[in-house]
């Protein structure tokens, strides 16, 4: 049996903030770097999985162009990362020149045997003010949810904790026994009616029933949705800090990166 590790991209996950500084008559600006991966990394740190993680505004360019570049991770992982940083290629958007449209890659790659999935956040699903904007593209034809055409936050201050059938032995939720700490949000999405669809968490019925983790499958390949995130704000360091952030991630890993 070989113990080379399978290789997960994260893509997405971080952002630049701009702010304005006064102090009586004067001013000035600063910015600032911010990444939500931490949490992921550190909990697969040492597991079978090798993380690679491309930061929103290297994925522009850097996500690969051709299967050949996307066949070399057993998964892919989007997070907080928009539709348009897959599709406004610089040559594209300053340019005027043709690109491989990398949507339909990712589809076309998920159908042959890769795993896909997406996790929630301002920039993903549908997302602030729908400017996530995958609803309908080829990337949601492939997951199990569909986007709703507008925001789709589900902001929940007062926390929720997912509710899960204690019945279900899916392989993802193996070692989750108990109850779960508390998420503050999650994209709202519908799932879709199919066969190979199933619902593994749940919102709360006070807090509208909405699908929280959901798998699925598109031709050879596996597809996932977590509608909630990976790190702050909706995911606080008491989710991140439960020894099972990391057997929930790992599951989910294992089960996305199997074939057949």
């Amino acid at each position: 049996m070989s113990n080379e590790k399978k290789k997960v991209l994260l893509v997405g996950e971080t952002w630049v903030s701009m702010a304005s500084h006064f102090k009586g008559f004067d001013q000035f600006g600063s910015v600032t770097f911010h990444s939500g991966a931490a949490p992921l990394v550190n909990a697969l740190s040492g597991s079978k999985f090798e993380l690679i993680h491309m930061p929103a505004h290297e994925a522009v360019e850097k996500l690969p162009f051709d299967l050949d570049g996307l066949n070399a991770y057993d998964a892919i992982l989007l997070s907080d990362i928009g539709a348009n940083s897959l599709l406004l290629h610089p040559d594209v958007w300053l340019n005027g020149k043709p690109v491989a449209n990398r949507l339909k890659l990712l589809k076309a790659w998920t159908e042959g045997g890769g795993g896909l999935a997406m996790i929630g956040g301002y920039l993903s699903f549908q997302g602030i003010d729908g400017r996530a904007r995958w609803h309908r593209t080829p990337v949601e034809e492939v997951l199990p949810v569909e986007c709703l055409p507008n925001d789709d936050r589900l902001e929940i201050p007062n926390g929720f904790s997912a509710v899960i059938d204690p019945r279900n032995s899916h392989p993802i939720l193996k070692g989750l026994e108990g109850k779960w700490p508390i998420l503050l949000g999650a994209n709202e999405v519908k799932v879709k009616k199919a066969d190979n669809v199933e619902v593994l968490a749940r919102l709360p019925e006070d807090e509208g029933g909405h699908p929280l983790l959901v798998t699925g499958s598109y031709g050879k390949g596996r597809t996932l949705a977590w509608t909630s995130d990976l790190s702050p704000h909706w995911l606080p360091a008491s989710f991140y800090e439960w020894p099972g952030y990391a057997t929930l991630w790992c599951n989910v890993l294992a089960w996305l990166t199997k074939k057949g």
